[in-house]
Parts: C-alpha cells; sequence; structure tokens
C-alpha cells in the first residue's frame, strides 16, 4: 500500500517509518519560528503537507508519549482523524496539559500518524436492538478489575 504525500512548504519533514516495527510515522512541526503553547491552552501547529490515504483507510493523529508524559503536550482532541477524501494540510491541535509552557520548536516531533483500516458501514434504524449479557450497563458496569 502506497500513501501519497504532497509538500506545501518546502521545509516539511514528510512522515516516514523509522523501522519496520513502526506502528506509525512521526509528525513534524512546519513552522517559520518557534510557538508557545501556554498552560491550559491549545495552539493549531502545520504540518507542511497533505495527503492521499487509499481508500478504505483513515488516518489517525496520536499523542507522542514523550511529549505526553514529561511534558503534558498532547493532541487537544485526544486522537486526530484525517479522513482519506481530505486533501488539505495536515494540522494538529496540540494542548498543553502541564502547568508549564511549552515552546515547539520548527522541525520539532509533536505528534504521530497511524493508519487504520475503516470498513464502509451504514446506519439502520430499528425499534429494539439484541440482549447481551452486560445489557445497558455503563462505565464501570463490568467491575473494578
Amino acid at each position: 500500500m502506497k500513501v501519497l504525500f504532497q509538500k506545501l512548504k518546502d521545509t516539511a519533514i514528510l512522515p516516514r517509518r523509522v523501522t519496520l516495527g513502526s506502528a506509525g510515522c512521526d509528525l513534524h512541526a512546519c513552522l517559520d519560528e518557534a510557538i508557545t503553547v501556554e498552560p491550559g491552552q491549545t495552539a493549531l501547529v502545520p504540518t507542511g503537507f497533505a495527503m492521499a490515504l487509499p481508500e478504505g483507510f483513515g488516518g489517525f493523529v496520536f499523542a507522542r508519549s514523550g511529549l505526553g508524559i514529561r511534558h503534558g503536550i498532547v493532541p487537544g482532541n485526544c486522537v486526530g482523524v484525517i479522513d482519506a477524501d481530505y486533501r488539505g494540510e495536515v494540522m494538529v491541535g496540540l494542548h498543553n496539559h502541564s502547568d508549564k509552557a511549552y515552546t515547539v520548536q520548527p522541525g520539532e516531533r509533536i505528534a504521530q500518524l497511524v493508519l487504520l483500516e475503516v470498513p464502509a458501514w451504514e446506519t439502520e434504524e430499528v425499534e429494539s436492538l439484541d440482549e447481551t449479557e452486560r445489557g445497558t450497563g455503563g462505565f464501570g458496569s463490568t467491575g473494578s478489575r
């Protein structure tokens, strides 16, 4: 499978798998100058590229564990979703959950992109749903362990 990338800025760093076992590819900040994300704030960070995903796949933007654990910097929407028919610039909303300002440097690795297969599905309204052992039990209904 191939994913097509288009640089929108010469300084963009395109995603690539670093090892054969890598689940995702790093996304890099495509900035002319550093930007600071204040505590509790969210900043929209450009990557400088657009892409064409194969039909039946979605691109999912996850946090980089180091940024999240060490600095509290994670995608503002928890997981970003890139649809296969989207052709605009890939942007990452970074949120600062820490109590310290964080400065994003040009070219810095800010998130990771994972491709997942997304089957086509349709909706259908019904009068009732089948019964299951869990039923309508919500959060915590299956126990604490």
